[in-house]
């Protein structure tokens, strides 16, 4: 981050209580601007990826990626290799586009404390 007095809460934008926990990103961005899209409904992307309250720790965290089968949706404790980050940043490499489809990217705030939550081992809280 930046200086040493930067809060998360200072650099999230539009969600100024987002915090690293799965609750506060399941609240805030999931449930916000994933569900839509990501309902558990359906066979193929995006329905069956499961980003509903309850059920996006099952689908992200050590699940390997339909899209890109070498890496995983969310890898605990490394952020960069977390295709989640591929995704939401819209890397280079990506199948398909970035995430939100035909929304709002997320600030780099929001994916910043997505990382954090990831870095400190994406536990299920």
């Amino acid at each position: 981050m930046g200086g040493c007095d930067e809060k998360l809460s200072d650099i999230t934008g539009p969600t100024p209580n987002l915090e690293p926990t799965l609750s506060s990103i399941q609240s805030e961005i999931f449930s916000q601007q994933c569900v839509r899209c990501h309902s558990g409904s359906g066979r193929f992307l995006p329905g069956i990826l499961n980003l509903t309250e309850g059920n996006s720790y099952a689908s992200l965290v050590g699940v390997t990626s339909i899209e890109k089968p070498a890496l995983q949706r969310v890898v605990a404790g490394d952020p960069e290799n977390s295709y989640i980050i591929h995704k939401l940043e819209g890397r280079a490499g990506i199948a398909g586009a970035r995430m939100p489809f035909n929304g709002t990217p997320l600030t780099d705030g929001q994916i910043l404390v997505i990382k954090r939550w990831i870095e400190l081992g994406a536990p299920n809280n």
